[in-house]
């Protein structure tokens, strides 16, 4: 399993385009490139990292030991139809893949995504493996129960409340 937490607000201090032509694969940066709005563009920029750092976390490597460049994290609709982010798809009806473009043996069904946006201040990110007897399967079950503690002080169950909304993966 890797999971990211990233905060919404986080700034770039170099252009979005020009970081994520540092970091992020071709079809990424062509994808990024196409959104006008700025504000957007760095929220699905944040969404992106916070992808990218879940699956190299699965993948036992830190940020050096797997160079982001060499894959691209893509949102799949219902009709196969693929790339970053449709903007009609809603998550119920997609998920989030990887696509590698140095090592063809790593299958993008090994894994599987989720995205959320927690307390309107945070995305996170998880990614985890799938069993080998769920293989044909969309999906492996998961039940995911999202906390917010503060320690020695409290401690709330948030799942199924507004402060823990789906963005994106299995549900």
């Amino acid at each position: 399993i890797g999971i990211d937490v990233e905060e919404k607000n986080r700034s770039i201090k170099h252009g979005i385009l020009s970081f994520a032509k540092r970091y992020f694969s071709q079809h990424e940066v062509q994808f990024l490139a196409a959104i006008t709005d700025s504000e957007v563009q760095r929220q699905e920029f944040i969404k992106l990292w916070t992808l990218k750092e879940a699956f190299v976390k699965a993948l036992g490597r830190g940020f050096s030991g797997a160079p982001f460049k060499t894959f691209t994290i893509c949102f799949n609709g219902v009709a196969g139809e693929s790339f970053c982010r449709p903007k009609d798809i809603k998550s119920e009806a997609s998920e989030i893949s990887v696509d590698y473009f140095d090592d063809l043996s790593n299958h993008t069904s090994h894994w599987q995504f989720l995205l959320l946006e927690l307390a309107g201040s945070h995305y996170a990110a998880i990614c985890t493996e799938k069993h080998c007897a769920t293989e044909g399967k969309r999906y492996t079950p998961v039940k995911l129960t999202v906390w917010k503690t503060i320690p020695f002080l409290e401690d709330e169950q948030v799942s199924g409340t507004d402060r823990v909304k789906t963005i994106h993966g299995f549900e």
